[in-house]
Formats: structure tokens, C-alpha cells, sequence
């Protein structure tokens, strides 16, 4: 399953043309998991409610998933702290869950953000790449 981050669908809904939103449209007929966490993250953006709607029936296509529970809380807080101990220290709580939940879930990670490279390096997060 593939989680694709809110980076990606800011872009995908401006109609932002980048490597990463290439691979979104790439990836399209795999499996595509939708958290609430991204869900938020993308649709609180919108100003005008048609855009909102068509987002939000966009990505109502796809799977959806909670990323919070009591499991990724803890592994959440244990991964910001592992992170902080390496000389990485986590700048958005948010990300620290989505990444968590995709390395906790065996997911691919498709994102156009720094923040989730430390996750892959030291705690083995799955990215979507070219």
C-alpha cells in the first residue's frame, strides 16, 4: 500500500507540475491509502468549497486509514526520540506520526519533504521512488 503525503496532493490539487506529483500520477492504479492526518492536512487548504468538493471526492477513491492509535502513539514518541538522539530532531509532530504509521504498517511513503529523510535513514521508512 502506498500513503501518499499531503506535500504530494498540495501540488497535485494547485496543478503544480513536479517529479513527485509525476510519480503520484504514476502510481495511480496501485494501491493508495488516504489518513485522516493527510485528509486534514489537504482539504483544510482550500478556499472555495467546489475545489474542496472535488478534492474530497478525488480522494474519496481511494482507501482510507486512521494513522493514530495507541500502537503509533508510542512508536511515534519512540521514533522522535531515537531521531532526536542521531542529531535529527523532528520538526512537525505530524510528520513523525505519518511516518511512523507507514514503517509500522510495512507502507511506501510517496512525499516531496525532507523531514521524512532521517526516517528512512535510521528507522527504515519505505519511500516510493522512480
Amino acid at each position: 500500500m502506498i500513503v501518499v503525503d499531503s506535500s504530494i496532493w498540495i501540488d497535485y490539487f494547485n496543478g503544480r507540475r513536479s517529479p513527485a506529483v509525476e510519480l503520484l500520477d504514476k502510481v495511480s492504479a496501485s494501491p493508495i491509502l488516504v489518513g485522516d492526518l493527510i485528509m486534514i492536512e489537504v482539504l483544510q487548504g482550500f478556499r472555495r468549497e467546489s475545489d474542496f468538493l472535488r478534492a474530497r471526492e478525488t480522494l474519496a477513491a481511494f482507501e482510507f486509514g486512521a494513522m493514530v492509535s495507541h500502537e503509533i502513539a508510542l512508536a511515534a514518541a519512540r521514533n522522535y526520540r531515537v531521531l532526536r538522539e542521531k542529531g535529527h530532531t523532528p520538526r512537525n509532530t505530524i510528520d513523525t506520526i505519518i511516518a511512523t504509521f507507514c514503517i509500522v504498517g510495512d507502507h511506501e511513503l510517496l512525499h516531496d519533504d525532507r523531514d521524512f529523510e532521517p526516517f528512512a535513514k535510521h528507522l527504515g521508512l519505505k519511500r516510493v521512488t522512480v
